[in-house]
Protein backbone atom coordinates (compact mmCIF):
# COMPACT_ATOMS: atom_id res chain seq x y z
CA UNK A 1 0.00 0.00 0.00
CA UNK A 2 1.37 3.38 -1.00
CA UNK A 3 1.50 6.14 1.62
CA UNK A 4 0.87 9.43 -0.19
CA UNK A 5 1.00 13.08 0.81
CA UNK A 6 -2.65 13.97 1.46
CA UNK A 7 -4.46 17.06 0.25
CA UNK A 8 -3.23 19.94 2.40
CA UNK A 9 -6.22 22.22 1.95
CA UNK A 10 -6.47 25.49 0.07
CA UNK A 11 -4.49 27.55 2.59
CA UNK A 12 -1.51 25.19 2.89
CA UNK A 13 -0.55 24.87 -0.78
CA UNK A 14 0.31 21.92 -2.98
CA UNK A 15 3.63 20.77 -1.54
CA UNK A 16 5.45 20.10 1.73
CA UNK A 17 8.93 19.21 2.94
CA UNK A 18 9.76 15.91 4.64
CA UNK A 19 11.28 16.81 8.02
CA UNK A 20 11.44 13.53 9.97
CA UNK A 21 10.61 9.82 9.56
CA UNK A 22 9.45 8.16 12.80
CA UNK A 23 10.10 4.64 11.47
CA UNK A 24 12.66 2.93 9.23
CA UNK A 25 12.12 0.18 6.62
CA UNK A 26 11.34 -3.12 8.29
CA UNK A 27 9.58 -1.54 11.28
CA UNK A 28 6.06 -2.63 12.19
CA UNK A 29 3.52 0.20 12.31
CA UNK A 30 -0.07 0.39 13.45
CA UNK A 31 -2.89 2.16 11.65
CA UNK A 32 -3.05 5.78 12.76
CA UNK A 33 0.53 5.97 14.09
CA UNK A 34 2.51 8.98 12.88
CA UNK A 35 4.84 7.87 10.08
CA UNK A 36 6.42 11.07 8.88
CA UNK A 37 6.55 14.73 9.87
CA UNK A 38 5.99 17.26 7.10
CA UNK A 39 6.34 21.05 6.96
CA UNK A 40 4.79 23.75 4.79
CA UNK A 41 5.28 27.51 4.93
CA UNK A 42 2.32 27.68 7.30
CA UNK A 43 2.37 24.52 9.43
CA UNK A 44 4.12 21.38 10.59
CA UNK A 45 2.01 18.21 10.61
CA UNK A 46 2.26 14.42 10.73
CA UNK A 47 1.09 11.93 8.13
CA UNK A 48 -0.42 8.90 9.90
CA UNK A 49 -0.18 5.32 8.70
CA UNK A 50 -3.27 4.44 6.65
CA UNK A 51 -3.08 0.78 7.78
CA UNK A 52 -1.18 -1.60 10.04
CA UNK A 53 1.78 -3.43 8.55
CA UNK A 54 5.50 -3.24 7.84
CA UNK A 55 7.13 -0.15 6.42
CA UNK A 56 8.66 -1.73 3.32
CA UNK A 57 10.23 1.29 1.66
CA UNK A 58 10.79 5.01 2.17
CA UNK A 59 10.59 6.88 -1.13
CA UNK A 60 11.30 10.40 0.17
CA UNK A 61 14.26 11.48 2.23
CA UNK A 62 14.29 14.06 4.99
CA UNK A 63 14.61 17.45 3.30
CA UNK A 64 12.79 16.40 0.11
CA UNK A 65 10.00 18.60 -1.23
CA UNK A 66 6.98 16.55 -2.30
CA UNK A 67 3.68 17.39 -3.95
CA UNK A 68 0.18 16.36 -2.91
CA UNK A 69 -0.38 12.77 -4.07
CA UNK A 70 3.33 11.85 -4.25
CA UNK A 71 4.32 8.53 -2.70
CA UNK A 72 6.12 9.00 0.62
CA UNK A 73 6.62 5.34 1.44
CA UNK A 74 5.22 1.84 1.00
CA UNK A 75 3.51 -0.40 3.59
CA UNK A 76 3.35 -4.17 3.22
Amino acid sequence: MDVRLPDLGEDAGESAKVTFWYFKPGDEVKEGEDLVEMMTDKATFNVPSPASGTLKDIRTAEGDDVKVGDILGVLE
